[in-house]
């Protein structure tokens, strides 16, 4: 039914590939539920897709590239303004993408001397990294760009700047991703002393010029389709989508094995001036799918919202697994899968209430090992949508295994040995 859904897969594929994003899917995967979920096209109305987690706007960009109208709700504004960029590029000529390089490339030049202009106004004054994030030579390349970038006109075009920027913004630091961001020494590399921003950011922004003369010529059809994203989370969604609206969902939540998805992309929210201070961050945080084991683990016991025997039995387990190690042992840690599982809980509800008759919603999750206890994620959130009024068409397994084992590679919180494994599955759903 599927192709392989990695969003490895989209890093050659024209608007998928400006930004990568481990967290993400395939354009392929999108098409392949396009064909088997969507209705036949209508004269009258086009279908709509949603995407909860839209991410860096896969599903909606494949939605436009189809002729659908297209929702999308990410909480990371970093991702959002991604997503955001990739659904304007048919209204951006372009001319004025070649302006904004033939401009870099004009001013470049003397970028790397720190007294050029005083550009302490362009670095994140609460940023904080344990070893400087940009070595001494590449700083003020990184300053100035976005001191350019933040008088430049037309807006879009300046954003699509700040795209790019974000795209090569780690690859030009001193940290890396091996999976989640960590600095260069403490993978083993070296630091980087010296690069030509200007130039990488050029690079970036000709492979953006070549999809979007590739999109002007050959997506000519591409209208007045419907096109936002809310930098938002799904579970607080108000007006925004009318009941029974949606024909086809398909989405991929945080999963469940601590995969830091708002800490990962701190560099891109305090450099882009998406967030300012810590405080904004933890705000972030505290409001993100699931939560984070960090954000929850002092708390006083979480009850679960939902009915699920075998759920409740797993989250009394885990409570007594460890108990001498406090927060770092079982208790914190059921905290932290009961709240994923009330989102669950709260995430199937809307969806209910959102989907047309008959519509159908994708949802690729991954199951998680905690504290040596498998929890298959798929199955228990099947069973929470059956309970909310959801009919479970099938579970489709995808991989049987993928990298973004945190959790169980820590040994503060590995707790008991499993001989268990990560894979990743799509529940589809269908609202009777």
């Amino acid at each position: 039914m599927f192709r392989d859904p990695a969003f490895m897969g989209n890093r050659r594929v024209p608007i998928h590939r400006w930004v990568p994003w481990i967290a993400g899917f395939s354009g392929q995967f999108i098409q392949d539920a396009f064909r088997e979920f969507l209705p036949r096209q209508s004269k009258l109305r086009r279908p709509l897709v949603l995407d909860p987690f839209a991410g860096v706007g896969t599903t909606l960009v494949e939605a436009l590239l189809h002729g659908h109208d297209a929702i999308g709700f990410e909480i990371n504004p970093y991702a959002s303004l991604a997503a955001r960029v990739k659904l304007s590029v048919t209204e951006i000529a372009p001319a004025k993408i070649a302006e904004l390089i033939q401009v870099i490339r004009q001013e470049s030049k003397p970028w790397r001397d720190h007294h050029q202009l005083n550009l302490k106004r362009y670095r994140p004054s609460e940023f904080v990294s344990r070893i400087p994030f940009f070595s001494e030579r590449i700083e003020p390349q990184i300053l100035n760009i976005l001191r350019l970038l933040d008088t430049y006109s037309p807006r879009e075009v300046a954003d699509l700047g700040r795209v790019a920027l974000g795209a090569v913004l780690v690859g030009v630091s001193n940290y890396s991703y091996e999976p989640s961001l960590s600095s260069r020494p403490g993978a083993g590399k070296p630091l980087l002393e010296d690069a030509d921003v200007a130039s990488i950011v050029i690079a970036k922004l000709e492979e953006i010029l070549a999809d979007v003369r590739w999109l002007h010529v050959h997506q000519k059809d591409i209208g007045n389709e419907r096109r936002e994203v809310y930098t938002k989370n799904f579970l607080a969604v108000n007006g925004e989508l009318p009941s029974g609206s949606v024909d086809l969902m398909i989405t991929s939540p945080p999963y469940m094995n601590n995969y830091h998805y708002i800490r990962n992309t701190r560099p891109h929210l305090f450099w882009l001036s998406l967030v300012t201070s810590p405080r904004e961050l933890h705000r972030l945080e505290e409001d993100n799918f699931g939560k984070f084991w960090q954000t929850v683990r002092n708390a006083d016991p979480i009850s679960l919202t939902c009915e699920h025997h075998g759920l409740k039995t797993l989250v009394a387990e885990l409570r007594e697994i460890r108990t001498d190690a406090g927060a770092y042992g079982g208790e914190g840690w059921a905290n932290y899968v009961t709240t994923y599982f009330n989102d669950c809980n709260r995430f199937a509800q809307i969806l209910r209430r959102v989907l047309r008759r008959g519509g159908a919603g994708v949802v690729v999750i991954g199951n998680s090992i905690i504290q040596g206890l498998n929890i298959a994620t798929d199955r228990i959130l099947a069973d929470i949508a059956e309970t909310n009024g959801l009919r479970l068409e099938r579970i489709v397994p995808l991989r049987k295994k993928r990298v973004g084992a945190s959790i169980t590679k820590s040994s503060v919180r590995r707790g008991l040995q499993s001989l268990g494994s990560l894979y990743e599955s799509a529940v589809i759903l269908r609202k009777r």
